[in-house]
């Protein structure tokens, strides 16, 4: 048992429990039991209902062992036995399997039985004709809750309104002038008509249980109002009609026909009524009638809601499609990328190590030491851009230490000529990873910009600080060199280098500018904001 439905069966074995005081109480002591007997016969009654959720059985077989000892002892307590155990009967067949349903209803209409037979008197086909519908009934609305209607989009109530009003208008303009011609008051006869009218305003949603409410009433019209009854056969017509298009199972739409036929049957022909072939052919037609017409509806939402899904369906293969193609478009460039790039870099790389033995001291061999290590870092980004593109939801490796990548670039350009002045503040360790790895990436641009388009011997300096203002913190990169110190041969350059940088400030919210200074050199500038700035 579920702790979380504790409340609801400590209700149930209450409700179980209260219903056999009021209904029984002191009056209905047995004879046979000492006085005061009454409290422990109602909690002996009602206390299993705390468990017919979880142990259904159980409970079922134990009440119909307790009614079969409180009719033998002449008690009151068999009346609220009997209930309960159709109650516990109708869980069963709501919660256990077949085998499960046929052992509590042989043992609730054994029970049924010996509790409708008074005593030495032999049981008739009546009694158990009787004893065979009173836990049947449960047995079928437990089984039918089970679900062979699907769930109604909750949100879609005109058809439901449509149906009450229309009910409630056609009881209450069939009926009106009869609510006084019962034995009932006739305020109790109107309401009964609203009720009935009412439900169908809920028989989308429990189809199967209003139109057994609406036989009920046919059957009730027959009896005691007469008057009556061809507004309740119409009201029947329509719950059998929404029964079947809201259930899709053929048993349970052969069964209901069936059950609908019956009681139409009953209704039309009384005692002085002579059946016909014709007539009788007749009178399946029209309730056969809102059979179609419920299947049919039935049908079309059915292929309404299937066009829904193969619509959605192909809106998803289509998205996947283009994602597929945009995958495969990646695999493409991936792969020019690496047998183009990837060999020319790594033919540079093998040259640089073969003349590195040719001149194993000086400048020279320091150059292309530097070239060769240059090479194998290439390699490596390049391996990972590959990475990228195969995989798009990878995300891309941060630099653990964006200072050391700061320093090494610095080291790496002074080896290649350059005389860079770095300056970084040590209170950059303190920022977002996100906006040091994208400093870090600045400063390589930078420096590989001036190294291109300055040459060796040019004067750079470099500063990576973090910026206080009210609008929040920042980080400031700046990359500044002199006039280059002789002629420069210009290296071929295609400028997306200082576009990437640009979008990479932008995409964090930052700013970047670039051009000549006052002295003739050149200036980068980079602006980053933190994440304190950026919230």
């Amino acid at each position: 048992m579920r702790w979380r439905g504790l409340p609801l069966d400590v209700l149930l074995a209450a409700s179980g429990t209260g219903l056999d005081l009021l209904t029984s109480g002191e009056p209905g002591q047995s004879p046979m039991l000492p006085a005061g007997s009454w409290i422990p016969m109602a909690v002996l009654a009602g206390v299993p209902m705390g468990f017919v959720r979880s142990r259904p059985l159980p409970v079922t077989l134990y009440l119909a062992a307790f009614l079969v000892f409180t009719d033998q002892i002449i008690s009151f307590t068999s009346n609220t036995a009997q209930i309960l155990l159709c109650v516990a009967v109708g869980m069963v067949a709501n919660r256990c399997g077949l085998r499960a349903v046929g052992v509590a209803l042989a043992a609730a209409v054994l029970a049924s039985a010996i509790n409708m037979a008074d005593p030495g008197v032999a049981l008739t086909v009546n009694t158990w004709l009787y004893s065979l519908l009173v836990p049947g009934v449960p047995a079928i609305v437990g089984g039918y809750l089970r679900g062979p209607a699907g769930r109604l989009e909750q949100g879609d109530l005109s058809l439901d309104m449509l149906l009450a009003g229309g009910g409630v208008t056609g009881t209450v303009l069939g009926t009106w002038t009869d609510w006084h011609s019962g034995s009932a008051p006739a305020w109790a006869t109107g309401l009964l008509a609203v009720v009935a009218g009412l439900s169908l305003g809920v028989a989308r949603r429990l189809p199967g249980l209003v139109f057994l409410l609406q036989g009920a009433m046919l059957l009730a019209a027959e009896q005691y109002l007469p008057d009556v009854v061809n507004t309740c056969l119409i009201l029947m017509l329509i719950a059998l009609g929404v029964f079947t298009m809201r259930v899709p199972s053929w048993i349970w739409t052969g069964a209901a026909y069936l059950t609908g036929a019956l009681l139409a049957t009953g209704s039309v022909a009384q005692s002085s009524t002579e059946i016909t072939p014709y007539g009788l052919v007749l009178l399946m037609a029209l309730v056969a009638t809102p059979v179609a017409i419920g299947r049919y509806l039935g049908a079309r939402q059915a292929a309404v809601e299937a066009e829904r899904l193969r619509s959605r369906e192909s809106a998803r293969l289509a998205v996947a499609q283009v994602r597929a193609d945009q995958l495969a478009e990646r695999e493409r460039i991936a792969r020019e990328v690496h047998d183009i790039v990837a060999h020319h870099v790594g033919a540079m790389v093998l040259r640089a190590g073969a003349a590195r033995y040719c001149a194993p001291d000086g400048p020279v061999a320091e150059a292309l030491s530097d070239i060769r290590e240059t090479g194998h870092q290439v390699l490596e980004d390049l391996r990972g851009l590959l990475d990228l593109l195969r995989d798009p939801d990878r995300q891309p490796d941060l630099p653990a230490d964006p200072s050391d990548v700061v320093r090494e670039s610095a080291e790496r350009m002074s080896a290649a000529g350059l005389l860079v002045d770095l300056d970084l503040d040590p209170a950059t360790d303190r920022a977002p990873l996100v906006a040091r790895a994208s400093a870090a990436r600045i400063v390589q641009e930078g420096l590989t910009n001036v190294l291109k388009h300055a040459g060796p011997g040019t004067r750079v300096r470099v500063s990576v600080s973090v910026t206080v203002s009210a609008s929040g913190d920042g980080l400031t990169v700046e990359v500044r060199n002199g006039r280059p110190p002789t002629a420069v041969e210009r290296l071929p350059s295609s400028g997306r280098g200082l576009a990437g940088m640009r979008e990479r400030v932008r995409a964090l919210g930052g700013t970047l500018s670039a051009g000549p200074d006052e002295d003739g050199g050149w200036r980068l500038a980079a602006s980053l904001p933190t994440v304190r700035s950026l919230a």
